[in-house]
């Protein structure tokens, strides 16, 4: 039997002493891009960070789709939150992050003018201050972007 990863399995982000920096286990749920949307609004209203709100949303929307999209191969479709969105406000920025358990990397194309998908990495690139991504040593990814301040 294979396991199967659930949000106990996940690295859990180390404890700073603060409460900015917080995370939320997602399903595989076509409704995940909008939770994590809610999630993203209230903690940023809570750390008095609404400003980034706007361009946040936008990019946590489309990196938690792609991994809804991509990043869930096989037997991970039925674990209970295979998706992780990680939030961390720093002095000058704010971090959002969505891991999975595709250890492909996100590869940003050109979009074609008449495909009616592929172009979230571009808008993730447009909006955000910079972005990559990372393999997580339990396996799978993290894909990171940064807000300014």
């Amino acid at each position: 039997m294979l396991p199967t990863l659930e949000a106990a399995h996940w690295p859990t982000p180390p404890s700073s002493g603060t409460d900015r920096l917080v995370r939320r286990p997602l399903s595989s749920d076509p409704g995940s891009p909008g939770a994590a949307r809610e999630f993203t609004r209230d903690t940023l209203r809570g750390w008095n960070l609404s400003c980034v709100f706007g361009d946040a949303a936008v990019v946590v929307s489309e990196l938690v789709t792609n991994a809804v999209r991509y990043g869930l191969p096989g037997r991970h479709r039925v674990a209970r939150a295979p998706i992780q969105l990680i939030l961390m406000a720093q002095e000058r920025r704010v971090l959002a992050i969505v891991t999975d358990p595709n250890p492909e990397p996100p590869v940003l194309s050109e979009p074609d003018d008449f495909a009616e998908s592929g172009r979230g990495l571009q808008v993730v690139a447009g909006l955000a201050e910079a972005w990559g991504w990372a393999p997580l040593s339990t396996g799978g990814k993290a894909v990171w972007s940064s807000f300014a301040l």
